[in-house]
C-alpha cells in the first residue's frame, strides 16, 4: 500500500489556486478592455442626447417662448416613457441578449433625438421627450444587468462607477461642445443654434449603435477573446456569488425570487426604489440646470457657460472613481453612500445661498456634483447584492424605473419652484432635504443584506 503525503497534496492545491489566479487577473484583464471603455463611450452618448435639452433652453425657451415650467414638464417627460417601457426592454435583453438590443435602443434614440430640430410648440415638445423616453429605455439598466454577467458583486462598484463616468464625461466635453455647436452654427442653413445642436448630437448615436452589434458580446461562453481556463474561472465567479446572494437574502430575512411577481411584492426592491428615487432627483436637477444656474451666476456666452459647466462634472469623475475603488477594496456599501449624499445636499444648499457669486457658486456646484453622481453608481452594489438571474434582469428595471420617475418630478418641480418664486433658491434647498432623506434611508438599511 502506498502512503499518502499530505505536503505533496498541499502544494498541488496551491500550485492550482496560484494558476487560477494568474487565469482570473489575465480573464478580468480582457474583460475590461473589451467592454468597458465602448460602454462608457455608449453612456456618454446616452447622456449628452438625454440632456442636451438643458442647453438647448438657453436658446430654445426664448425662441420659442417656452416657459420655465413648460421646459420642465418637457424635460421631465422623458421619463414617463422610460418608466413604461423599462421594465419590458430589460426582460427583452436578458432574452434577446445585449449585443442587439443595445444596438437597437441607440438607433431608435438616435433618429428621434434628431427629429428634435422640428419641434415648434410645447405639445411636440412634450411628444418628442415621451418618445425619446421609449426609445432608450433598457439601456442604463440593460448595461447595469449586462456587468452582472461578467463580474461578481465586489467587484462591480468600481465597474459601475468607471461606466457611470460616461455623465461627468458627457458633462465636462458636451457642454462646451453644445456651446461651441449654438454660436458657432446659428442661423446656418435657416436654422438656429440649438436645431444644429440636436441634428449633430444625434449622429453618434446612430452610427454607435451599429458598432455595438459587433463588438459587444452576450455572456462569458460567447466571448471569442476568452481561452477555456478564463471562461471556467470567470463562470465560476458568477457562480459563487449567485450562491452568496442567496445565503444574504435568507440571512436578511428575505427570500430566493425566481418570478417577477416576486420582485414586485418584495419588501427589499421597493425599499431601494425609494432610496434611488432621493439621488435621481439630485441627479436630474443637476444635470437639466447645470447651464442655467451658471448663467444666473452672471456668465455670458454659450460657450463660457459649456466650459464653466464642466468644472463640476470633472470633480465628479475623480470623486466617483475614488469612492467606486474604496467600496469594493472595504467591501462596505452604506457609509460610501452616506458621504456622497450629505455632499450633495450640502453643495446644493451653499450654491442657493450664493447664487450670484460665480466663483462659489461653480465650487458649490461642484461639491453637489461629485455628491449626487457618485450616488448612482454606488447605488447599485446595494440592490445588485441580493438580487441574481432573472430577479436581476427583473429587479434592476424596476429600481431604475421607479427611481428614475425623480427624472420626471425634479425637473418639473424645479420649473415650476422657479416660476412661482423667480428665484432657484427654494428648489435647491428642496433638493438638499431630499438627499438627506436618501442618506437616512441608506443608513436604515441592513448592513448584513449589502455589504459583500
Amino acid at each position: 500500500m502506498t502512503a499518502s503525503n499530505p505536503a505533496a497534496g498541499t502544494a498541488a492545491s496551491d500550485a492550482r489556486l496560484d494558476t487560477d489566479q494568474a487565469v482570473e487577473k489575465r480573464a478580468y484583464t480582457k474583460v475590461f478592455w473589451r467592454i468597458m471603455p465602448f460602454l462608457m463611450l455608449c453612456y456618454v452618448i446616452a447622456y449628452l442626447d438625454r440632456v442636451n435639452v438643458g442647453f438647448a433652453k438657453l436658446q430654445m425657451a426664448q425662441d420659442l417662448q417656452f416657459s420655465e415650467t413648460v421646459f420642465g414638464l418637457g424635460a421631465g417627460l422623458f421619463f414617463i416613457g422610460y418608466f413604461l417601457f423599462e421594465v419590458p426592454s430589460n426582460l427583452l435583453m436578458h432574452r434577446i441578449g445585449a449585443r442587439v438590443w443595445i444596438a437597437r435602443i441607440m438607433i431608435t434614440w438616435g433618429i428621434i433625438s434628431a427629429a428634435f430640430v422640428f419641434v415648434q410648440t410645447p405639445t411636440q415638445f412634450y411628444v418628442m421627450r415621451f418618445l425619446l423616453g421609449l426609445a432608450e429605455a433598457g439601456f442604463y439598466p440593460g448595461v447595469i444587468l449586462y456587468l452582472t454577467y461578467w463580474y461578481p458583486s465586489h467587484r462591480r462598484a468600481r465597474m459601475i462607477a468607471l461606466f457611470m463616468s460616461g455623465i461627468p464625461v458627457a458633462g465636462m466635453f458636451g457642454n462646451p461642445l453644445s456651446g461651441w455647436i449654438m454660436d458657432a452654427f446659428h442661423g446656418h442653413q435657416g436654422w438656429a443654434g440649438w436645431q444644429w445642436m440636436f441634428f449633430i448630437e444625434a449622429l453618434p448615436a446612430f452610427v454607435i449603435g451599429i458598432v455595438t452589434v459587433f463588438v459587444l458580446r452576450d455572456g462569458i461562453d460567447r466571448a471569442p477573446w476568452l481561452d477555456n481556463d478564463e471562461k471556467r474561472v470567470l463562470k465560476r465567479n458568477i457562480e459563487e456569488d449567485e450562491r452568496a446572494a442567496k445565503a444574504a437574502a435568507a440571512a436578511a430575512g428575505g427570500r430566493d425570487m425566481h418570478s417577477l411577481g416576486a420582485v414586485f411584492s418584495d419588501r427589499r426592491v421597493w425599499w431601494m426604489c425609494l432610496i434611488y428615487f432621493c439621488f435621481v432627483t439630485g441627479q436630474y436637477a443637476l444635470t437639466f440646470w447645470m447651464p442655467t444656474l451658471v448663467k444666473a451666476s452672471g456668465v455670458t456666452g454659450n460657450l463660457n457657460i459649456g466650459l464653466l459647466s464642466a468644472i463640476p462634472f470633472l470633480c465628479a469623475i475623480v470623486v466617483m472613481n475614488i469612492l467606486g475603488h474604496s467600496a469594493d477594496a472595504r467591501r462596505e456599501r452604506r457609509w460610501h453612500l452616506i458621504v456622497p449624499a450629505l455632499m450633495g445636499a450640502t453643495g446644493f444648499a451653499i450654491a442657493a445661498s450664493f447664487t450670484h457669486n460665480t466663483t462659489v457658486a461653480i465650487a458649490a456646484l461642484s461639491l453637489a456634483a461629485a455628491g449626487v453622481l457618485t450616488c448612482a453608481p454606488l447605488f447599485w452594489s446595494l440592490p445588485t447584492a441580493f438580487l441574481s438571474g432573472i430577479a436581476a434582469a427583473s429587479g434592476i428595471a424596476v429600481v431604475n424605473s421607479v427611481g428614475n420617475l425623480a427624472g420626471f418630478v425634479s425637473p418639473y418641480m424645479v420649473g415650476a419652484l422657479k416660476d412661482m418664486t423667480q428665484s432657484m433658491q427654494l428648489p435647491m434647498y428642496v433638493l438638499s432635504a431630499i438627499l438627506v432623506v436618501g442618506a437616512l434611508l441608506v443608513w436604515l438599511t441592513p448592513a448584513k443584506m449589502v455589504n459583500r
